[in-house]
C-alpha cells in the first residue's frame, strides 16, 4: 500500500491479524530498512491480533533497504541513514500513525514500536502525536531527544543491552532517568549489544531477544489489549 504525504506517496506494508481487525501498531524500521527481520516482527505482532503498518521511511532518498548479505552491509546502512532528513522522517511517521488510526480494521487504540533508528523515531512520534503506547528497542537517537521526555505521556517500554557499543551505559542511564514515570518500563539486558533482537549473527543475542519479546508482548497485552 502507499501513504499519502505532503510530498508524494510513501510505500508501506500492512499486516492484518487473523480476525481482520484489532488495535494498531505502527512499526518503524532499523537503519537497514523494512528488512526481512522487521517484516517478521510485524507478522509476529499481527499474529498476536494487531493491525500492523510499516512505512518505508527511506522512500525519499531512493534506496529502501540494505542488502544484509553483503560484507559491508553495516557501512552501507550507516551511510544511508546519514542521508535521512529527520524532520521529514518524523512528519512521515506521524502521517503513517494517523493513516493507521483511520483504517477501518483498527479498533482499540494505536501504538508505535521502533527498533534502533526506529526506536528513537518512535519516541519522537510519541512526543508529537500521542499514540496509546510506545515500545522502543535501543533507540539510537534517544540521547539527543531527552528534552522531549515530558511530552511522551503514553505508557512506554524501553529495551537496551548493557554491552551496546553505540549507546554507552552512561547514556543509557541518562535515558532511564529522563523517561522514568509510573507507566514506564525500562529493561536492561545483560551482555547484549546494540540491535540484539536482529537475528543477523553480528548482532543477535538469543537470550536477550527472547526475554525482550516476551516482555514486549506482555506490555502490549496490558496497555493495548486485543479484545
Amino acid at each position: 500500500m502507499t501513504i499519502t504525504t505532503a510530498d508524494g506517496e510513501m510505500p508501506a506494508h500492512l499486516w492484518l491479524p487473523p480476525s481482520g481487525h484489532g488495535p494498531g501498531v505502527l512499526v518503524l524500521q532499523e537503519i537497514f530498512g523494512v528488512s526481512d527481520y522487521i517484516q517478521r516482527r510485524c507478522a509476529d505482532l499481527a499474529a498476536l491480533g494487531y493491525v500492523v503498518l510499516a512505512p518505508e521511511i527511506y522512500w525519499r532518498i531512493g534506496t529502501l533497504r540494505v542488502d544484509e548479505s553483503r560484507e559491508d552491509f553495516l557501512e552501507q546502512a550507516l551511510a544511508l541513514v546519514q542521508r535521512v532528513d529527520w524532520d521529514a522522517a518524523l512528519a512521515d511517521s506521524v502521517t503513517a500513525l494517523a493513516t493507521l488510526r483511520a483504517r477501518p480494521e483498527v479498533a482499540g487504540g494505536v501504538g508505535v514500536a521502533g527498533f534502533c533508528f526506529g526506536g528513537g523515531l518512535a519516541f519522537h512520534v510519541a512526543a508529537a502525536a500521542e499514540p496509546d503506547v510506545l515500545v522502543s528497542y535501543y533507540g539510537s537517537a534517544l540521547p539527543r531527544l531527552l528534552d522531549l521526555a515530558p511530552r511522551v505521556t503514553a505508557p512506554s517500554l524501553h529495551h537496551f543491552g548493557t554491552d551496546d557499543a553505540y549507546i554507552p551505559m552512561h547514556q543509557v542511564e541518562a535515558i532511564r532517568d529522563a523517561v522514568a514515570g509510573p507507566e514506564v518500563e525500562f529493561h536492561l539486558h545483560p551482555g547484549a549489544g546494540h540491535a540484539f533482537d536482529n537475528p543477523h549473527p553480528v548482532f543477535h543475542h538469543p537470550q536477550a531477544a527472547t526475554s525482550a519479546w516476551a516482555t514486549t508482548t506482555r506490555f502490549l497485552a496490558d496497555h493495548l489489549p486485543v479484545r
